[in-house]
């Protein structure tokens, strides 16, 4: 009877499933995807690959439903510094495309260790694409950006250099540091402040005009002029920038732990960030309107600078009201309204239960909250049918997240 249960106890113990690596490996040999016969070379594409599955494995290693997430940065620059979309945006919306997608395929070569251990499904270490190709991606993609960027001139090249160097020190460093959230947030500032630098550039050449035909009136602070140097134009669109990256910080924040969750303080305080945000972009929207409609500031009722018509007070009063509630503003309250409703859920559901299905939702969350906000930076800005052009990729972003992963 006694070497019956010694048999049994260990029969038992070669049962259980071990933990860590070894189990996940035996896990995978019990669901057919691997076991004890000698593992196949990961970064060996199979011979009897279709067309069909390379395309697929390239679109998910690009995570190309978050690429509409990219022009709205160009676009949101273009407006902060007063001008209409042309052929210096058109550029900066392609370098930034290349930039992007590089930092996609050279995150996945840069992590490729760690997601045949967390995430075995990913390209590279299932095998659909070697570690060479995500890698020559990677630098073809950037050699593109950065050509499309000098296209725009030296000023726009400068700044897509700049925003490179971010993207190559983030994935094969800096994410793995407390700066990672940082470089980030500066990528995406650099991003916004290249569609500035390239739409400026363009508009001294010749190309896309300032908006509206207006004479400039000395000393009004809405008056965007030709600026001397597109670098030193481009601070102006530094606001919208910051505020860009401070969501793009607060996304990158929670998806650190997006692999293995624990974290309920993370989403808080980026809920808090993003509610932060919103109401910044709708009081900063609010008192420029308001600054417009002043006496003297070329608003209601001005006859031209520092001038102001003689009315009656109720006649001020109603024209102040129909210009505190434009369509533009309309459409600002839509558009950061549309981007509270995307972002906030998913980082409320993430806190309250923070495990890595809702993490990994509230980033995709904050990574397709980007468009709306990038909708209302323009909109913001006086560019209403910039944002709406960029709020039209939200329904596309959508259909194609339901297939391929944004995160």
């Amino acid at each position: 009877m006694r070497w019956r249960l010694r048999a049994l106890s260990v029969i038992g113990a070669g049962l259980r499933m071990p933990s860590g690596a070894r189990g996940r490996a035996l896990q995978d040999g019990l669901s057919g995807t691997g076991g004890t016969a000698p593992a196949p070379d990961r970064h060996r594409p199979s011979p009897g690959r279709g067309r069909g599955d390379t395309v697929r494995a390239w679109t998910e290693l690009f995570r190309v439903s978050a690429l509409f997430s990219v022009p709205g940065d160009a676009l949101a620059g273009a407006a902060a510094v007063g001008r209409s979309p042309g052929r210096g945006t058109a550029l900066a919306i392609g370098a930034s495309l290349c930039l992007y997608e590089a930092g996609m395929a050279l995150n996945d070569w840069a992590d490729r260790e760690e997601d045949a251990l967390d995430r075995p499904h990913r390209p590279i270490p299932s095998g659909r694409i070697s570690p060479p190709a995500a890698l020559g991606a990677a630098g073809v993609l950037t050699a593109a950006g950065l050509a499309l960027a000098a296209r725009a001139g030296r000023p726009a090249l400068a700044v897509a250099t700049g925003l490179a160097a971010t993207v190559w020190a983030y994935d094969l460093h800096l994410k793995h540091t407390k700066a990672g959230p940082a470089a980030m947030a500066a990528a995406r500032t650099l991003d916004l402040l290249l569609g500035a630098t390239a739409s400026i550039a363009a508009g001294a050449r010749g190309g896309a005009p300032a908006r509206g035909s207006a004479p400039v009136v000395p000393g009004a602070a809405d008056n965007v002029a030709a600026p001397a140097h597109p670098a030193r134009g481009a601070l102006t669109a530094l606001p919208a920038a910051l505020v860009l990256g401070a969501h793009t910080y607060g996304v990158t924040a929670v998806s650190r732990h997006e692999a293995q969750g624990g974290s309920t303080a993370v989403p808080l305080a980026v809920l808090a960030t993003t509610a932060g945000l919103g109401a910044t972009v709708l009081t900063a929207g609010r008192a420029a309107r308001t600054r417009a409609s002043e006496p003297g500031a070329g608003g209601v009722g001005a006859t031209g600078p520092g001038e102001y018509r003689t009315t009656r007070p109720h006649r001020l009063t109603h024209d102040l009201l129909l210009t505190a509630f434009t369509p533009a503003d309309l459409l600002l309250t839509a558009f950061t309204g549309a981007y509270l409703r995307t972002a906030a859920p998913p980082l409320l559901h993430a806190a309250l239960n923070p495990s890595p299905p809702l993490t990994q939702r509230a980033v995709g969350g904050g990574i397709r909250a980007m468009i709306p906000l990038q909708a209302a930076l323009a909109t913001r800005a006086g560019a209403p049918g910039s944002g709406l052009a960029v709020m039209a990729l939200v329904p596309l972003a959508r259909s194609l997240a339901r297939k391929v992963s944004p995160t």
